[in-house]
């Protein structure tokens, strides 16, 4: 049982350092506390690195058993590692400290080990604090360094997140706008460049956009995954694996592999894999991307919806809940609001990522909590708001068909179509004297000696929708 009050005295080779005797962690993980007091809950060691951490302990666990490891203490650190993975541990405070620490992450390496090592210990019989029969770095630590679990711990919880988060996400929101394209095939409208009128196309070749932006982005993260899975384990300090057992490795990503059906294997180069993370720059640079196409699309519906009155008007999205607190009746674009500052935080984090990318210094890389802080959050928010921006707007958009007539009718741009019959240069006269006199597009060409015959044959917006 752990203690409900009180501390107790752990030490490391620093000396000693006081530890809540509730808590698993121990004299390592206390002394980070005291050293990095920066930040809030915010700035907490995602508990995806945890649970990743949790994975990667439990199969050193296991190939270290294969290498001489006591099949009692193995089976420990195990049955512990399963409860940070479930996140139970995480839950109840055994892993509090935050993303400003060592560039390494050495510290959240120890405190992975800290609380295995006494949770361990606990299944055993024994008591927290003692190190013993579980050692943190003899038994939990056994052929690693800080230096490759932690950029193991990245790239497992990466792929994770992509997999289980980010890719659900794109995929939903994908669908959602194919429905839109096929649902609105029939509609035609004026098309708009450097936001002035321009020439027809369908609502549904217009989503059609949308739909291919996002199928490229799915695409670009899937090709990121390649370099994601290859795992640093097995390099410890610099890369070339000293303290290991030849196939350690190996073995160390085929039960990554099995406990989480991903295809993980052991990186063809340790001294990149430690000394870069080219990998995490790569997928924020793929989130940039999407956050780029993501808002794009959000901001043509929100100008494409603006109204009711007095703006475009051309879509309908569904009203989810007043919109001011001074003025009765108004309803603004909140889904819009709310998935575009996620593609600015997005495109922000990978400001972070880049700059801590650029800045591994010969065998290390020490950024590594802020970049792969930032890659899990741009993730995890673009994953989780396009489940939202697809729930609460995209299925519920529909066409105002009447403003959409109106204003292609309205359009002087028809007048492309004249092109091939009168020129270029005459039908540029139609619309500018069609727009200097106010008048519609047909009354400027009866000006101009087209009949009325000629314009109905030659101005017909649903024949300007490709080439013939």
């Amino acid at each position: 049982m752990i203690p409900a009050s009180g501390f107790r005295i752990e030490t490391d080779t620093m000396g000693e350092m006081q530890v809540p005797n509730d808590k698993l962690y121990g004299c390592q993980t206390a002394r980070s506390m005291k050293n990095f007091p920066i930040g809030g809950e915010a700035d907490k060691m995602p508990r995806q690195i945890i649970q990743a951490f949790g994975y990667l302990k439990k199969a050193c666990a296991e190939a270290n058993q294969k290498f001489g490891l006591d099949a009692k203490l193995a089976n420990a650190i195990k049955e512990a590692a399963d409860e940070v993975i479930s996140g139970k541990l995480y839950d109840e405070g055994h892993f509090p400290l935050v993303i400003f620490q060592t560039g390494s992450g050495t510290q959240s390496n120890m405190n992975t080990n800290e609380v295995i090592s006494n949770r361990a210990n606990l299944i055993l019989g024994g008591e927290v604090g003692t190190k013993s029969p579980v050692h943190p770095n003899d038994h939990v630590n056994k052929s690693q360094s800080s230096n490759c679990t932690y950029p193991t711990a990245m790239h497992v919880a990466t792929a994770l997140e992509i997999n289980n988060v980010l890719l659900p996400g794109l995929k939903k929101l994908r669908e959602a706008l194919y429905e839109k394209q096929k649902a609105f095939e029939h509609i035609v409208k004026i098309g708009r460049t450097h936001m002035m009128d321009a020439t027809p196309l369908t609502l549904g070749q217009e989503f059609s956009g949308y739909v291919q932006q996002l199928d490229n982005g799915i695409a670009r993260v899937e090709a990121t995954l390649p370099r994601v899975y290859e795992l640093a384990i097995g390099g410890t300090a610099v890369g070339t694996g000293l303290n290991t057992r030849i196939g350690f490795a190996e073995a160390c990503c085929e039960e990554l592999s099995n406990y989480t059906g991903l295809p993980f294997v052991s990186a063809p180069n340790k001294f990149e894999a430690l000394a870069n993370h080219d990998a995490m720059v790569e997928v924020s640079g793929a989130l940039n991307v999407v956050a780029c196409s993501i808002h794009k699309i959000a901001n043509d519906m929100r100008l494409l919806a603006s109204g009711p009155r007095c703006g475009l008007g051309e879509l309908n999205l569904p009203e989810n809940e007043p919109g001011s607190s001074i003025m009765p009746g108004k309803v603004n674009p909140t889904q819009v609001e709310a998935i575009t500052m996620v593609c600015t935080q997005v495109i922000g984090n990978n400001m972070a990522v880049t700059a801590g990318g650029m800045n591994g210094h010969f065998e290390l890389n020490v950024y590594k909590p802020v970049m792969v802080s930032n890659v899990l959050r741009s993730a995890n928010l673009i994953g989780t708001a396009c489940n939202a921006f697809v729930d609460n707007c995209v299925v519920g958009i529909t066409a105002n068909e009447a403003r959409i007539d109106q204003l292609l009718n309205e359009s002087l741009m028809l007048v492309t179509a004249l092109n091939l019959h009168v020129g270029y240069d005459k039908a540029a006269a139609i619309a500018k004297n069609a727009h200097k006199k106010g008048t519609t597009l047909r009354e400027s060409a009866k000006e101009n000696g087209i009949t009325d015959e000629q314009f109905d044959a030659w101005v017909v917006p649903t024949d300007m929708l490709g080439p013939k």
